[in-house]
């Protein structure tokens, strides 16, 4: 990727940990900063105390081996905060420094300073010469420092001095440079080629920042398949470079072609014509995307997770996924049996307690639905009690009180529980059985997973729904006695608590079949570029989903509730699944299998919507690493303070200081200047 592309999106860091309203993250108080730094400062002069090196490096941020460490490498990262060159960091620089990373630009400026030895805000040829030949770079591949390149930059008496803004571009150019003068070192003929072996050690010791773990693995297959020989010529070891630089765009390229859709196949055909419209990416460039992508996966065509294969992850993550997974370890059931019951009780409070906030946020729909399925209309069955759901809600809210909207509420919470534990865990288990090895998860495997869920809820929500449908219908007898659930449930016994059970199936499977999928893609469709969602078309998505998902199951639910409540004299009984099918139409037509339909939207729609919103927010806010499977939509937009895939396990990184470990990672995964970790052993 381009390397100002990447840190013009250091802006998120600035969003993410400076805003002082509103951000994921505010900065750090003055407080704890002054008992942060007390904490870790082992120094006193002159009754202050200062932070060595070491226990800013090492013991703070945790970069080194505390027992096995470079401390020529220790010194050159802590005069990066170390500003007056003393050798010691004090509490002024300490709080300085915090303040440096809320900038947009952190990553050039970290460096900027790291080559500023001196500290007075240029960087000298010798100070650039002094650094990069401490650099494990350097050592592998020496970079000729006489080179027309750094003439043109530090003057040809090598005394011109850079400034920040200038700095930022020569480090840039450098690195591009340093890539080119490796393939002129591999090139002593002076024939344009190098070998594929040759090729493969430039890319690996100089632009390994830039490679995945898969593309690192088939750098000799992809470029043989690409060159049709052992040769590499220049042409496409510059094109090979640019396209890596250039994964973001490309990955636009794609989402333009598709509107969007993360999993739709694209012909290099179709990516060429989107390419030369929005972008600057030569054919020669798509021609190497596609060989390489048939080289890792040979399909001939690309979906986004190809793309993600070629594109590493950055000194900070960017959440790019949106109905996958981000897995701790490699195989959750390499986890104690004890760690995998603490995740499994933490995910059951999270969805207790969503589910508990949607059915209360839309009972009182819930009731008023309930009450118009179980109206009996035509010349059979009596006179009308409510003439449509708004009669309802009033004549409810006039003779049994605002209270008597959340009759059998309490019934509907307990069921809440383990009803969205069992969904949402077995809806994520028989995905996970159809992802392919690409990521991805044909329709019908949706549709199964989703139906699998449904079956399996109506263990726990059959007998909490019958005695929830009792409560609520019994506000309509006038001077009737207060009925109570425990009552309800003794008059039912164990195998009453399933009358119904069928048609319960018969609605909550296809409901589900249909409600995941949907819920899944339009939550993809609404993520923004990045694939994250913000709370309001997290909402907005679960809110789509239930429209058609609750609609077009509304006769079952007809037939349920018909079954499960107790009939009134005079009212027509029903022995089964089929005899209510047949009666309700004989008795009140076709239509009645629709009654309640407007209102079972009205709640359903927006009680999943407000479910899975709570959900996924309640897991952004709470999450604790397990080292399983992270539930979908638990990540945060920017994800803080993550090195390498792991969470930063030091408590006293806050405020702005969550972004120091991937900025000083960045110096390495961004410019290749990679210092030395170890000491190297002393061999006089």
């Amino acid at each position: 990727m381009d390397l100002m592309k990447n840190v013009a999106n250091t802006s998120h860091l600035r969003s993410a940990f400076c805003q002082e309203g509103g951000g994921y993250l505010k900065r750090a108080n003055p407080t704890n900063l002054t008992d942060i730094f007390n904490k870790y400062a082992s120094v006193d002069k002159n009754g202050e105390k200062f932070m060595s090196p070491e226990d800013f490096i090492i013991k703070y941020l945790g970069l080194f081996d505390g027992s096995n460490y470079n401390k020529e490498s220790v010194k050159l990262l802590a005069a990066i905060v170390n500003t007056s060159k003393t050798g010691l960091i004090s509490y002024t620089e300490f709080q300085a420094f915090e303040g440096l990373l809320c900038f947009p630009d952190a990553l050039y400026k970290t460096a900027f300073q790291l080559f500023d030895t001196n500290g007075n805000g240029v960087v000298s040829y010798n100070e650039f010469v002094e650094v990069m030949r401490k650099t494990e770079l350097h050592r592998r591949i020496p970079f000729n420092m006489d080179s027309p390149f750094i003439e043109l930059y530090f003057g040809k008496d090598r005394k011109r001095l850079i400034n920040y803004a200038e700095f930022s571009q020569f480090l840039h150019d450098f690195h591009e440079e340093y890539a080119i003068e490796g393939f002129r070192r591999a090139d002593k003929s002076g024939s344009g080629f190098i070998s594929v072996m040759d090729f493969q050690d430039i890319m690996i010791s100089i632009k390994s920042h830039l490679l995945t773990k898969q593309v690192a693995s088939h750098l000799i297959e992809a470029a043989s398949h690409n060159q049709s020989g052992s040769r590499v010529s220049f042409p496409y070891f510059i094109a090979f470079n640019s396209l890596l630089n250039n994964m973001e765009l490309v990955k636009r390229i794609y989402l333009n072609v598709t509107n969007g859709n993360r999993t739709q196949e694209v012909t290099k055909e179709e990516f060429m014509h989107s390419a030369q419209l929005i972008s600057q990416l030569t054919p020669f460039e798509v021609d190497i995307l596609y060989n390489l992508c048939d080289v890792l996966h040979q399909t001939g065509k690309i979906v986004y997770n190809d793309l993600n294969a070629i594109a590493p992850e950055h000194y900070f993550k960017q959440i790019t996924r949106s109905i996958t997974k981000l897995s701790a370890v490699s195989s959750p059931e390499d986890r104690g049996i004890f760690v995998q019951i603490l995740e499994s009780a933490y995910r059951f409070t999270l969805g207790s307690v969503a589910g508990a906030v949607g059915a209360t946020a839309v009972y009182p729909i819930d009731l008023v639905k309930t009450r118009m399925q179980n109206q009996r209309s035509g010349s059979l069955v009596g006179e009308l009690m409510y003439r449509n759901s708004w009669d309802c809600f009033k004549k409810v809210i006039r003779h049994e009180g605002a209270l008597g909207l959340y009759r059998g509420l309490v019934p509907q919470l307990m069921g809440v529980a383990p009803e969205k534990a069992i969904k949402l865990t077995v809806n994520d288990f028989v995905r996970d059985k159809f992802y392919d090895k690409k990521g991805n998860i044909a329709w019908y495997g949706e549709v199964i997973a989703g139906g699998c869920a449904g079956g399996s809820q109506v263990i726990f929500t059959n007998p909490l729904e019958i005695v929830k449908i009792r409560l609520q219908v019994a506000g309509e007898i006038a001077g009737g006695h207060k009925v109570r659930a425990w009552p309800v449930v003794k008059e039912l016994g164990l195998f009453g608590l399933y009358k119904g059970a069928s048609a319960c199936l018969l609605r909550d499977v296809p409901f589900s079949a249909i409600y995941f999928p949907v819920y899944a893609h339009t939550k993809a469709g609404l993520a923004d570029e990045n694939g994250y969602n913000h709370p309001l078309t997290l909402l907005l998505a679960g809110a789509i989903a239930g429209v058609p998902a609750a609609s077009l199951v509304t006769p079952a639910d007809v037939i349920k509730t018909r079954l499960q409540v107790v009939a009134r004299a005079g009212q027509t009984t029903y022995s089964g699944l089929w005899d209510a099918a047949k009666k309700i139409n004989k008795e009140e037509g076709f239509r009645a299998f629709w009654k309640g339909a407007v209102a079972r939207v009205f709640r359903s729609s927006p009680q999943f919507g407000v479910t899975l919103l709570t959900y996924e927010l309640l897991q952004r806010l709470f999450y604790i690493d397990f080292g399983g499977t992270r539930p979908t939509g638990s990540e945060q937009k920017v994800p803080v303070g993550i090195v390498a895939g792991q969470p930063v396990k030091n408590p006293n990184h806050i405020g702005g200081y969550e972004a120091a470990i991937p900025i000083f990672s960045g110096i390495e995964t961004k410019f290749g200047l990679c210092l030395p970790k170890f000491q190297v052993p002393n061999t006089s």
